[in-house]
């Protein structure tokens, strides 16, 4: 155990490290596919989003595992879980590329021409958006909370 930290925090901030880590090498990986989709811009959107959550769980991890915090067992669960909601996201940003989905992505969905997705497809990318976004969110909170907690001096 690293001094000072509870040994779930630090199983659940080495998953989230893992998450962030495997998220940015599926991004990089998917990077190579773009251009070979139908909506390449959509394409380009699941990119970034896989990259930058992925920077996002690391920086996250690391100052779980690394700084002094009042992060409690229960909120690094719920950090666990934003990271693995987030995979959902991906994966819909992802299947988009071929499907062209517009409403929950309608920016996106105009500047690369997609005209919408079967409805089926585009609650798809609709109900994975959402817990993920609402997850980051409480998550992001969760740790600022831990940080500005003053923690117990370190011995």
């Amino acid at each position: 155990m690293i001094k000072g930290i509870d040994i779930n925090v630090q199983s659940r901030a080495r998953q989230i490290l893992i998450h962030g880590l495997a998220l940015v090498l599926v991004g990089i990986i998917w990077g190579l596919v773009i251009p070979h989709t139908p909506f390449p811009r959509l394409a380009l959107s699941a990119h970034i989003q896989a990259v930058l959550n992925g920077m996002l769980f690391i920086l996250m991890a690391i100052l779980l595992l690394t700084l002094p915090h009042k992060v409690s067992a229960r909120s690094a669960l719920v950090m666990l879980i934003a990271a693995c909601l987030t995979w959902l996201t991906v994966i819909s940003e992802i299947a988009n590329a071929w499907w062209g989905t517009a409403e929950s992505l309608a920016i996106a969905a105009q500047q690369a021409g997609a005209s919408g997705g079967a409805m089926w497809q585009e609650q798809f990318v609709k109900l994975t958006h959402i817990p993920a976004i609402i997850g980051l969110i409480v998550a992001w909170i969760l740790l600022i909370a831990g940080f500005v907690q003053k923690p117990d001096s370190q011995d």
